[in-house]
C-alpha cells in the first residue's frame, strides 16, 4: 500500500512539475488574444490652452517645442516640465493642472527609446536646450526669467533622453524631480533571451535612473515610476526593471489593491523618502495608455 501510494505520489508530482515547466516554458512569450473591457481606460479630451509656442532644435537635428501659457509669460520665476513621448497637447495640460503652473517643453522623435538616447547624447543637447528656453522665456517676459525648478517627465520610449540627462552629474543635481510612465526599458543579455530562460537585465540603461531614485530616496530630489503588467517579449518590461532598482535600492515592492487615477488598478506601491514605484494591472495596449493620460494626477503625485 505504501509503495503504491508513494509510485501515484511521486507520478503526480512529475504531471505537476512538468505542468508548471509547461507553464513556465510557453505563457511568458504568448500574446493573449483576450480582450478586457472591465478597466474604464479614461481619456483626457483636448481643451485649448492659451499661450506662446516656440520651435526647440536639438544638435543633432530633432526639434521639439516651447509652450509658455499666457498666464505665465511674464513671469520672473518659472517652473518648466520637459516632457518626452507622447501627445502634445495632453502634456501641456498635465502641466496647466498644477498649482503653481509649469512652461513645457515637449520632444517626440520617434518609435522606441534608442532615438531619444542618440538625440540627447549629441554633445551639449541639454545645455541646447535650456539656452533656447531661457532665451524664449527671456524674450516674451522682456527682462531676465530664473527657471527654479526643472522636472524631466518620459512616457515610454521617452525615458531613453532622461536616463541620457542623468548621467551628466551636473543636471542630475539640477533637476528636481523625475517622471516616468510605464517607460523603464532595457534590454535582456544575452539579446533577447528573457529572464525565465536564463537572461539577465542589461543593467547600463538603469543605472542613471537607479542612482537619481537613490537621490529621491535621500530626499535630494523627488522620482515618480509606475509600470504595467506588459510583457514585450524580446526586451525587460517595466515590471522587471522597477523590480531590479528597487533590489539594487535594497527596497521591495509592497502589495496593494486600490482605485488609481482615472479607473486604474493599483497592485504595488513602495515608497522610501521621496521615491515613490507604483505598479498597475493591465498587458494590453490601452492599459500602457492609461498611464500617459493620467499624467496630470501622476504629476501632482510627484510634485505636492
Amino acid at each position: 500500500m505504501i509503495g503504491r501510494g508513494t509510485a501515484r505520489l511521486g507520478r503526480r508530482t512529475s504531471m505537476a512539475l512538468g505542468l508548471v515547466g509547461l507553464i513556465a516554458g510557453v505563457l511568458p512569450a504568448q500574446r493573449s488574444p483576450m480582450q478586457e473591457s472591465l478597466r474604464l481606460h479614461a481619456r483626457l479630451a483636448a481643451t485649448p490652452l492659451e499661450g506662446d509656442s516656440l520651435p526647440l532644435v536639438l544638435p543633432g537635428g530633432g526639434r521639439g517645442m516651447l509652450f509658455v501659457p499666457r498666464a505665465q509669460a511674464r513671469r520672473d520665476r518659472q517652473h518648466l516640465l520637459l516632457h518626452f513621448h507622447g501627445a502634445t497637447w495632453l502634456v501641456r495640460q498635465a502641466a496647466a493642472a498644477q498649482k503653481p503652473g509649469m512652461t513645457v517643453a515637449t520632444f517626440s522623435l520617434g518609435s522606441g527609446s534608442g532615438v531619444y538616447d542618440r538625440s540627447f547624447r549629441e554633445p551639449g543637447a541639454m545645455d541646447s536646450v535650456m539656452a533656447q528656453v531661457q532665451r524664449g522665456l527671456d524674450s516674451l517676459a522682456g527682462r531676465t526669467v530664473r527657471i527654479e525648478r526643472v522636472v524631466l517627465s518620459g512616457f515610454s520610449a521617452g525615458h531613453g533622453a532622461i536616463r541620457v540627462i542623468l548621467r551628466d552629474s551636473t543636471w542630475a543635481a539640477r533637476v528636481h524631480a523625475v517622471l516616468l510612465l510605464d517607460g523603464m526599458h532595457t534590454s535582456y543579455v544575452p539579446e533577447g533571451r528573457p529572464l525565465a530562460d536564463g537572461g539577465t537585465l542589461d543593467s547600463l540603461n538603469l543605472l542613471s535612473l537607479t542612482a537619481f531614485a537613490r537621490r529621491a530616496v535621500n530626499g535630494q530630489s523627488r522620482m515618480l515610476v509606475t509600470h504595467s503588467e506588459i510583457f514585450p517579449g524580446t526586451y525587460a518590461s517595466t515590471t522587471e526593471t522597477a523590480q531590479w532598482m528597487l533590489q539594487a535600492l535594497g527596497l521591495r515592492a509592497k502589495p496593494v489593491l486600490a482605485w488609481g487615477p482615472r479607473g486604474m488598478q493599483q497592485l504595488s506601491d513602495t515608497r522610501a523618502g521621496r521615491l515613490r514605484v507604483m505598479g498597475f494591472a493591465g498587458t494590453s495596449a490601452p492599459d500602457h495608455i492609461d498611464h500617459l493620460h493620467a499624467m496630470p494626477e501622476l504629476l501632482r503625485l510627484l510634485l505636492r
